[in-house]
């Protein structure tokens, strides 16, 4: 059974045109990767729950502030390596990208070393125009941004 996710593009429309946020992860793994590997804050899942109320979980963990609660726009559904679904929403409203603060996870690090380290979910967020997200996001949630212009084109 493929995993699923949920997650919320939090957007605001500048003069220049609409501008999202971002997170890009934390840990190891990441900390020398930057295109391709940011994401919209998002996490997985569990059997019976509601794609927004993951979402919105998911958004405030990552984040540390609570999401707007209306106006959501349904972007819908994409597949991303390894077969990983991801329901996708997203809401207007403003963010200070700097004082984010994202829940913690552990890790044992160095591998096979025995010791266990914290590390932030979510150790960035920033804001991009539409243009500079495409290649900082993971490759199958670009589709989310042409979704999500289509959306704001349709609504103004």
């Amino acid at each position: 059974m493929p995993r699923r996710s949920a997650g919320l593009f939090l957007y605001a429309v500048d003069p220049g045109g609409p501008r999202v946020l971002l997170v890009h992860p934390g840990g190891p793994l990441w900390a020398k990767k930057d295109d391709g590997a940011w994401s919209i804050p998002k996490g997985e899942l569990e059997e019976g729950e509601d794609e927004r109320t993951v979402a919105r979980r998911e958004f405030t963990e990552e984040l540390g502030s609570a999401p707007p609660e209306d106006g959501w726009i349904e972007l819908g559904e994409i597949t991303q390596g390894g077969g990983k679904r991801v329901t996708a929403f997203a809401v207007a409203g403003d963010l200070d990208a700097g004082a984010i603060s994202s829940n913690l996870f552990v890790l044992e690090w160095p591998p096979r070393s025995g010791r266990r380290s914290q590390f932030p979910e979510v150790d960035r967020a920033a804001w991009f125009s539409l243009r500079s997200a495409r290649p900082k996001l993971v490759a199958a949630q670009a589709a989310l941004l042409d979704r999500l212009a289509d959306a704001l084109a349709g609504s103004g």
